[in-house]
């Protein structure tokens, strides 16, 4: 027997009782037309060039007659074997606290099979990006989520993993601001959702998106052996907490008079996860009303709903499944059960974030170094797999950068002041690399055990601070353009392994 799991015993129910004018609002967020030169507007939607939200790829052109202009350029992230895993990240500007829903778009100009990789956004695995069902039928693929924002950036990362062969790509992204009640019964600093179908119940009609949907969200239309019927009426969805589009609700399935209505939806094997339910019903016949139940599989979801022409929408937030899933209304009324709409997310949670410091002083250090490691982009720790090359970080809640080494890298440019704010740290080691100017001032590393700045360029003093980190074990500063007098207070630390000739110039005390 499945259980359900949610904040009451019985499924959330929200009856039309206000109204508000939401029809074709302008979308709010950032669309990018990826791999394209410049903006556009495609459908009366804004795509942006994505150029400034990513610092790696090769743009790309498919020659192929029929495209949506979306679907006709892409971006491609080229990789080395020896990088993987690695990741290759969007930073997308966002409201702190906003949920945002998320779309990546894919269509693959060839040759061969699509590369199977990872989808990431900010450090939380999310899905596996495979595209190869809908390549070989000629169609587009896309994974849309919802997310809450953390912080004032949102970064949306593909992952290189060990089945990835071939360069990763992505056709378009979308990350939609959503108004405050739309899924507002999920706890997004806890959770994200994926979403597995979105569906116009009873539509012989195109895919409903914008304007007809104020967030761009595709509702696809499903059809079937059952009866179909429409409504002239105009039923307004402002009072839905998700918003969806009024012209959704004007077509329905309906059962025969006396019968049970089995709908098999969605129309995928579901793995045993916890899901997010939100079934939407209007009566399509004006002020009429009808009564029924509503099961999924073997358990109740509603007893005895009452649905009238205004309409009302049913969900719940947590809702275990496994393999396939049966919507089943059980008639309670003289009018048979009808479902207008539906929609069935996958519920995940979300993983932690390094600490907000570590990360602006990793972000200025990356800024200092002329060269920084191709992976240097979207969180420095998370997911584990996908952490930064060089970057070690802690375990637990607090998440900190605990190691940097980046030895023998060929790295050149400048070590930033702002190193010395990552206060967690234990280890440095640029060892072996082209840095240039002072060595910054690490006062404030109190657990720095081993720094190893050899074989650079590194010019100026020894910081006499140096002398006061009480865990310092291993100072090798060797073979760079040091000046000045050593820091005595160096010279007779306890237990302190100090290396710094050959290769520096300093002057004796006087």
């Amino acid at each position: 027997m499945r259980t359900r799991i949610a904040i009451s015993l019985s499924p959330l129910i929200l009856l039309l009782s206000f109204r508000v004018v939401l029809s074709q609002l302008p979308l709010r967020g950032t669309l990018l037309n990826c791999g394209a030169s410049s903006a556009s507007e495609i459908g009366g939607i804004k795509w942006l060039s994505d150029d400034p939200y990513i610092s790696y790829g090769v743009p790309k052109n498919l020659s192929i007659s029929g495209l949506l202009p979306t679907l006709s350029t892409l971006r491609s992230f080229p990789f080395k074997a020896s990088d993987v895993p690695c990741k290759f990240c969007y930073t997308i500007p966002v409201f702190r606290n906003a949920t945002y829903l998320v779309r990546t778009t894919y269509y693959y100009g060839g040759p061969g099979s699509p590369p199977v990789f990872d989808l990431i956004v900010d450090g939380t695995f999310w899905t596996v990006v495979n595209t190869t069902g809908d390549y070989a039928n000629n169609a587009s693929s896309y994974y849309e989520g919802v997310f809450g924002a953390r912080g004032k950036h949102l970064s949306v990362c593909l992952g290189v993993n060990v089945y990835t062969e071939s360069d990763p790509f992505i056709s378009a992204l979308e990350v939609i601001l959503l108004e405050n009640s739309v899924y507002n019964a999920t706890d997004f600093t806890k959770n994200a959702m994926g979403l597995i179908a979105r569906s116009n119940f009873g539509s012989t009609g195109a895919t409903v998106g914008y304007p007809d949907d104020n967030f761009h969200r595709f509702w696809h239309p499903v059809t079937g052996i059952m009866n179909s019927t429409s409504s002239n009426q105009t039923i307004s969805a402002s009072g839905f907490w998700n918003l969806p589009p009024e012209n959704v609700l004007s077509t329905a399935l309906v059962a025969d008079p006396d019968k049970i209505m089995e709908l098999q939806w969605p129309p995928v094997s579901l793995s045993n996860s916890s899901y997010y339910i939100a079934l939407y019903f209007a009566d399509t016949l004006f002020s009429s009303s009808r009564t029924f139940s509503i099961h999924i599989n073997e358990n109740s979801f509603y007893n005895n709903l009452e649905v009238t022409s205004s309409g009302l929408m049913i969900f719940s937030s947590i809702w275990n499944l496994s393999g396939s899933t049966k919507i089943i209304l059980l008639p309670g009324s003289t009018l048979p059960p009808l479902i207008n709409a539906g929609e069935i997310f996958g519920v995940f949670p979300v993983k932690g974030l390094t600490i907000t410091r570590d990360v602006i002083a990793l972000e200025s250090i990356k800024k200092g170094i002329l060269n920084p490691p191709t992976n240097w982009n979207g969180d420095p720790c998370l997911p584990r797999e996908y952490s930064w090359i060089g970057v070690t970080c802690s375990e637990g809640d607090k998440i900190r950068v605990v190691s940097l080494n980046l030895s023998s890298m060929g790295l050149s440019g400048t070590l930033s002041p702002s190193i010395g704010n990552l206060t967690a740290l234990t280890t440095i080691s640029f060892a072996n690399n082209n840095l240039t100017g002072p060595i910054p001032e690490l006062s404030r590393l109190k657990l720095l055990e081993k720094l190893h700045l050899q074989d650079n360029q590194f010019i100026g003093d020894i910081p006499p601070s140096l002398a006061e980190l009480k865990s310092l074990q291993e100072l090798f500063l060797q073979n760079n353009n040091l000046t000045g007098e050593v820091p005595p207070g160096l010279k007779t630390k306890p237990g302190l392994n100090l290396k710094l000739l050959p290769g520096n110039h300093f002057s004796q005390p006087r």
